[in-house]
């Protein structure tokens, strides 16, 4: 019905004889539950024999997987019946009879893995330990009833690995992890055959299994440690697949011998790193590349063993370029493709390759179909030191009648921050970038030194810059979105989550001055803190973390994670402040944001402090992201003056608590108090028993 309504709102503007040029205050506001609630449909999988597709839908309001004939979508049902969280991932076993999934309580990332019978609907917790991370490491065609699965149980911060029947749960130890690795790849026989170690100066040794114990094949150093990646051991077990961008700038798709580890380049690009790989499902032989630079651009493997070269032809074609490979039958003749494009909302198909023929499967979102959808700009932005900052830019409705990427006139504009910071934003649909396009913000995300897949030059110019050039970068993008007449300077809001949050509190409390307002989300505000909080399954991580970060072990890495951390200077913040925090966050602590709130506090500043004791890091539940943005969206109206869509009832169902600043949003304190007087207020937000706290 919303979708229906925005349409026939689009129609009568564009019949009306006083219609003028479209401007963000006439086109009609996107609700936030078709922006953040959950898909209709997503995640679409096909099972190995190719008889299913599966994909996960709401089932009352909480995602599940759900079950259909391939061919016949009409016909799909719930083979999972999760009450909480909902379901996030999942997958194949290769016996094509049972369904994987992954859950964790609460946000607190100890994911389980279950198994759930197709025929059946026996669902099984292969996994079931408590305070205990289950990662699937691999699965086989070739053994198609097992999962080799990797558990910290015996040592928090080490995974040994086991095989586990998926119709029985049954458990056997295969490798108990003395040696300390990071992680393994397996073989199609699911043996262990090669294993990452990381080493004392945050470099690594990549080590393969000769049948009789573990000798070493090859080392890289810390200048690589984000750049190199072992992928897969291909079919025969004599060779390897692996990312790696030693001896060059950019992660370059290798083939290694493994018994004299010589390397063999197959694909690479000077502009950026290999991105994503297509590999022969039951050959696990290479077939294309993916290279992202500004956007996608897939390209074949040279051999044309398999005719991808025309696959990849037709796909486009039919498609535009903005299309991901996501799943394929075991005799590789069926796949399904999704499309991520800014305006396209992940459409999802499916492809035959004997024919060609491409059918649409489902629109993830369809009620945003006639929405007023923006265009997504890749920009390249100078550094002040000569680097080029890869970024994205939207515009609000009406506000580019030239499509030249420029505004009629400067705009309010969110600077969106993107986390890791080892990560990177990209082209495609992002449902943040839309909400406040369509609130009247233009929207800059940056890709600053430090992110990803730009080259490890570009990644280790980030390395001790917490605070430093890295900021730098993202206030160099705001400068040049002022010199561009995009962004009114006095009108710049800094949100994000996780590192984004970081640097929002970063901007806020370094530059006090450059930034309206900001949003942390899940952000730390103590780099020690931080340091001295990270999950014990981490730890392979710590010593490139230490470097790139800085190293709680010296006095001058403990005076340089000091003096990078907003904490110690909260006291010049003096621009409003929106901070969110689940409680159960493992990797950024709520005490990071209870510690920054608590300074503030103390020195009578303005902040906003939203927690949520169901969640972790970022929100899973639906209701608990739809009343989020409903909070964010008050608190960007009050400091850049954008439009609003009243709370209503967006916040029903969510378990958000406000210990602090509900007066500095208009609308908030009223929301809370008809929340806590709702029945589902009380109710237990993980599992809708009555809770006894009230």
């Amino acid at each position: 019905m919303r979708a229906a309504a925005l349409l026939l709102a689009a129609m009568l503007a564009m019949s009306s004889p006083m219609r003028t040029e479209a401007t963000p205050t006439t086109v009609a506001l996107i609700s936030r539950s078709a922006l953040f609630g959950n898909p209709v449909k997503a995640q679409a999988r096909l099972s190995p024999d190719g008889r299913y597709i599966s994909f996960l839908a709401p089932e009352d309001g909480v995602l599940n997987v759900w079950l259909a004939p391939a061919g016949s979508l009409a016909q799909a049902k719930p083979i999972t019946h999760d009450r909480k969280r909902g379901i996030r991932q999942h997958l194949w076993a290769g016996d094509s009879r049972h369904v994987l999934f992954l859950q964790d309580e609460a946000g607190d990332e100890n994911w389980r893995v279950y198994s759930v019978a197709v025929d059946s609907g026996r669902q099984i917790d292969l996994t079931p330990l408590d305070k205990v991370r289950a990662e699937i490491v691999g699965l086989s065609p070739e053994r198609p009833t097992i999962a080799l699965i990797g558990l910290n149980d015996r040592d928090p911060e080490w995974h040994d690995l086991y095989e586990i029947d998926v119709a029985s749960g049954e458990r056997k130890l295969v490798e108990r992890n003395d040696q300390q690795f990071a992680g393994y790849l397996e073989d199609l026989q699911l043996h262990p055959r090669l294993a990452v170690k990381t080493l004392a100066d945050g470099g690594g040794e990549l080590f393969r299994h000769t049948g009789h114990g573990w000798v070493s094949l090859l080392k890289y150093g810390q200048a690589d440690s984000l750049t190199f990646q072992p992928l897969v051991v291909e079919q025969g077990g004599n060779t390897a697949l692996i990312l790696s961008s030693v001896g060059r700038n950019t992660a370059a798709l290798v083939r290694v011998d493994l018994a004299t580890a010589q390397q063999t380049v197959l694909a690479q690009s000077e502009k950026a790193d290999i991105s994503d790989v297509w590999l022969q499902p039951r050959t696990r032989r290479p077939q294309a590349y993916a290279v992202e630079y500004l956007t996608d651009e897939t390209h074949p493997l040279p051999d044309g063993s398999d005719d991808v070269g025309k696959d990849i032809a037709r796909l486009t074609a039919a498609l535009g370029p903005q299309f991901q490979l996501v799943s394929r039958t075991l005799d590789d003749r069926r796949w399904i493709v999704v499309v991520d494009d800014p305006v396209k909302v992940m459409t999802t198909y499916s492809y035959e390759r004997a024919t060609g023929k491409v059918t649409k499967l489902f629109d993830s979102r369809p009620e945003l179909a006639g929405a007023p959808l923006q265009p997504m700009k890749p920009v390249e932005i100078p550094s002040r030191d000569g680097l080029t900052l890869v970024s994205y830019l939207t515009l609000p409705p009406g506000t580019d009648p030239s499509s030249s990427g420029r505004p009629s006139h400067p705009l309010p504009m969110v600077l969106d921050v993107h986390g890791g910071p080892w990560a990177r934003d990209s082209y495609g649909f992002n449902p943040e970038h839309q909400w406040l396009a369509n609130r009247g913000y233009a929207v800059l995300s940056v890709n600053y030194r430090g992110s990803t897949g730009l080259g490890k030059k570009f990644l280790n110019a980030g390395d001790g810059e917490w605070a430093g050039r890295m900021q730098d970068d993202l206030l160099d993008a705001v400068d040049w979105a002022v010199r561009e007449k995009i962004a009114t300077a006095d009108k710049v809001a800094i949100y994000g989550g996780s590192y984004g949050g970081y640097a929002t509190l970063v901007g806020l409390t370094f530059t006090p001055d450059r930034f309206a307002c900001g949003v942390d989300i899940v952000g730390p505000s103590n780099l020690q803190t931080l340091l001295a909080s990270i999950p014990p399954y981490w730890k392979a991580a710590f010593e490139d973390m230490a470097h790139r970060i800085g190293d709680p072990r010296t006095e001058e890495g403990r005076e340089l994670l000091k003096s990078r951390s907003p904490l110690t200077q909260a006291q010049r913040i003096s621009r409003p402040l929106l901070i969110a925090q689940g409680a159960n966050d493992p990797r950024v602590k709520q005490a990071e944001s209870d510690q920054i709130v608590a300074a503030m506090q103390a020195k009578h500043l303005p902040v906003t402090y939203v927690l949520y004791p169901d969640e972790g890091h970022g929100f899973g539940r639906p209701q608990n992201r739809i009343s989020f943005y409903a909070v964010a969206e008050g608190f960007l109206a009050g400091c850049l003056g954008g439009r609003t869509q009243p709370i209503g009832e967006d916040f029903a169902g969510a378990s958000l608590k406000v210990p602090v600043g509900s007066d500095r949003i208009p609308g908030l304190t009223e929301a809370l108090r008809k929340l806590e007087a709702s029945p589902q207020a009380r109710q237990h937000p993980e599992t809708g028993a009555p809770d006894k706290r009230h």
